[in-house]
């Protein structure tokens, strides 16, 4: 039934040739050309041409702007060939900057395998790192067939990628309320165009980080199987809604058009789109698999379960706030063009955020205890990033310090909290992504200083937090996707998990989990000189 469907979505996506839509352009030759030259405030230098939708009176104002500018490039040819150029020359820029930026976040995979292995034991190793390295291939294609259509395919062009608009399929709505897009199945030969290619490659990769949280919080007591079948699920239908509703134009990013509440959902890199999702599909996942054997004792006390390998996540820790400015400065989807030089504030800011979360970490931890705790340290530091994500392009260097010190504050009570209420999660992937993730967006509506983000989601103030003057419109805006993201993300994802325990054991046996996952699930040994039990 399932490649049935799969079959039929193929079908309906390729069946005609949408001789009425915009042509993709999968060489690049028409794409990038003198309307796409735009000056530092993204302005362009050639008037649109007049176009069906528009009056008698705006058809006629945009005609005689493009008749004086047709006047004028009679004289200057070389002029216009120049000016095709440069935007052609700032397009590309444009892609290869974006798909740096994605080969960094696709490199994060290394970083998280390496803290999750970590974090956990010697004996589950093989399987734990085998769990972040396959969600890769599995996420990839799940978002291939349909997530990235669900995300994307009404959002229409493309901006700074030189879009030719081919994604313009028909956004699903109930009332006014959008929910997903509808073209771009299978990246047919309707959308075979380099920008959607480009845009296809950075979000996968972000999709990727979304789908591997939860592999940490479901650690050392997950069936490989189970495992897999979850993969499509986040990259086919979890990551791609919520992701539609604030990154495809949905219905959170028009909270500011319509209702006027700032811009709507900000989220420039994703601390709820990615993190937050993640985070709490994670939790539903340790709920619906339970603590590891021997975690909690018959009072409800819990047990310390050491990692094997703390300098093994110390550097996964390196290797994904390296991966970091990707992720954030590479949201801007492109290195020239109007804004698009806040590359250096967003890069800066997040440093500043990780290095807050680290410090105020391992001090508390110090105060607390008389250790300096290094997964504390590294928890810190990573909750620190995670909460920067959304707010890294809004705010100042002293604001993103302290939205790291609070992150880092935040986590820790968080993953004492789990742990009391009997929430086993080996790596503390709820606390960092999830609650980190949800205080992440929520800091958009109160630190974000007005500097940035005029025009967003069809708004044309900058984006304003309340410390800063703005008033409460944008930090209610922010507080509505908070609870959404971590509504649909946790009962999405508990009745997934629900429906799939009902057709198939996702925990392994008690004999497997005490000798280890390695042997029974993968059929080798990370450390073959390995013979215990811990």
């Amino acid at each position: 039934m399932v490649w049935a469907f799969l079959t039929v979505l193929a079908v309906a996506s390729n069946i005609r040739a949408y001789s009425q839509d915009p042509k993709p352009d999968p060489a690049g030759s028409a794409t990038g050309a003198a309307v796409d030259v735009k000056d530092a405030g993204g302005n362009t230098f050639i008037p649109p041409s007049p176009g069906d939708a528009d009056d008698d009176a705006t058809k006629a104002t945009k005609q005689k702007a493009v008749d004086d500018y047709n006047n004028q490039a009679k004289t200057e040819p070389l002029a216009v060939k120049l000016a095709d150029g440069v935007g052609q020359a700032q397009v590309s820029i444009n892609i290869v900057w974006t798909l740096v930026a994605g080969f960094l976040v696709m490199f994060m995979q290394a970083g998280f395998a390496m803290v999750e292995t970590g974090f956990c034991r010697a004996k589950h190793a093989a399987h734990v790192v085998m769990t972040n390295f396959m969600i890769y291939p599995i996420g990839m294609l799940g978002f291939w067939i349909c997530g990235f259509a669900f995300m994307f395919g009404s959002v229409g062009g493309l901006g700074t990628l030189g879009g030719t608009g081919v994604l313009n399929g028909t956004e699903f709505k109930i009332a006014d309320f959008g929910l997903f897009g509808t073209k771009g199945f299978f990246l047919g030969p309707n959308v075979y165009d380099i920008g959607v290619f480009t845009m296809f490659l950075f979000q996968m990769v972000f999709m990727d980080t979304t789908a591997t949280i939860p592999t940490g919080a479901m650690a050392e007591r997950w069936r490989f199987s189970a495992f897999v079948v979850y993969g499509f699920f986040v990259s086919m239908i979890a990551y791609p809604i919520y992701g539609h509703l604030v990154w495809g134009g949905g219905g959170l990013a028009q909270l500011g058009a319509k209702y006027h509440l700032g811009n709507g959902v900000v989220d420039f890199a994703g601390s709820s789109v990615v993190h937050a999702v993640g985070g709490f599909i994670a939790l539903a996942g340790a709920l619906a698999v339970g603590p590891r054997i021997g975690k909690y004792n018959k009072d409800g006390s819990s047990n310390a379960i050491p990692g094997h390998h703390i300098p093994m996540a110390a550097i996964g820790t390196f290797i994904l706030a390296f991966g970091w400015f990707g992720f954030n400065a590479g949201s801007t989807l492109g290195a020239t063009g109007g804004g698009n030089l806040r590359i250096p504030i967003i890069a800066v800011n997040t440093m500043l955020a990780s290095a807050g979360g680290a410090l105020a970490a391992g001090l508390y931890w110090h105060m607390k205890t008389k250790k300096w705790d290094p997964g504390m340290m590294i928890n810190g530091m990573l909750a620190g990033l995670v909460a920067i994500t959304a707010p890294c392009a809004f705010v100042n260097a002293p604001c993103s310090v302290l939205i790291g010190v609070l992150a880092a504050f935040i986590v820790i009570w968080s993953v004492g909290f789990f742990d009391q209420k009997g929430i086993d999660d080996p790596v503390g992937a709820i606390s960092v992504h999830g609650v980190g993730g949800l205080f992440g967006l929520i800091c958009v509506g109160i630190f974000a200083d007005g500097s940035f983000g005029g025009g967003l989601n069809g708004v044309s103030t900058p984006v304003t937090g309340i410390f800063f003057g703005g008033g409460a419109s944008q930090l209610i805006a922010q507080v509505i996707g908070a609870v959404v993201c971590a509504g649909w993300a946790f009962f999405s994802a508990k009745i997934f998990f629900a429906v799939q325990k009902k057709f198939m054991r996702i925990r392994p046996t008690e004999e497997e989990e005490i000798a280890g996952l390695d042997i029974p699930e993968m059929g080798v040994l990370a450390y073959p000189e390995f013979t215990g039990s811990k």
